[in-house]
């Protein structure tokens, strides 16, 4: 009788598991997009882009939520149709939910510290702030921020939830 009543803990943290899974994927679908359509969306908008290197192509921060909004929105399908798969198919979509979360974090990185200038400007180098003459563009863009980066703390958490059903598997 021991290991029925074990068995069914199991399938009970496993179903679990993958309700949580879901529910955050779905959460960092819909964080991801409302963020890309509140940058997108306003008139006032000014595209900024963000170069890493001369080599690579520069990256916008309404580009990298949508980037993972298609992430999300894949992975959540890939996630219910493999839902029991034996192969390294679990593993590949922890690797890329933190590859997002790190795409997300650093387009946030970078978004927050151009809002920090729109707000109130350098003097040092005579920039001045413009979020007085753009006040719609910069509350947008702060719940855009906002909401991505909650975006990246949702795809942190899957990637945590991996983590522990991993060390589950492993006792």
């Amino acid at each position: 009788m021991e290991g029925v009543g074990s068995n069914l803990k199991v399938v009970e943290s496993s179903r679990r598991i993958r309700y949580c899974d879901g529910l955050l994927r779905v959460l960092g679908l819909l964080l991801t997009l409302v963020a890309a359509i509140l940058t997108g969306a306003h008139k006032e908008t000014k595209t900024i882009p963000i170069s890493i290197t001369k080599t690579l192509p520069t990256l916008h921060f309404f580009v990298s939520n949508a980037i993972a909004f298609s992430y999300a929105a894949a992975s959540l399908v890939a996630s219910m149709a493999v839902r029991t798969s034996k192969d390294k198919t679990g593993l590949v979509v922890v690797i890329l939910d933190m590859a997002i979360m790190g795409l997300l974090l650093s387009a946030n990185g970078a978004a927050i510290a151009v809002g920090i200038l729109g707000q109130y400007g350098n003097s040092h180098v005579q920039w001045r702030k413009v979020c007085n003459s753009f006040g719609g563009f910069c509350h947008q863009m702060t719940a855009a921020i906002t909401l991505s980066l909650v975006g990246s703390l949702v795809f942190f958490w899957l990637v945590a939830v991996a983590l522990l059903n991993l060390h589950k598997k492993s006792r």
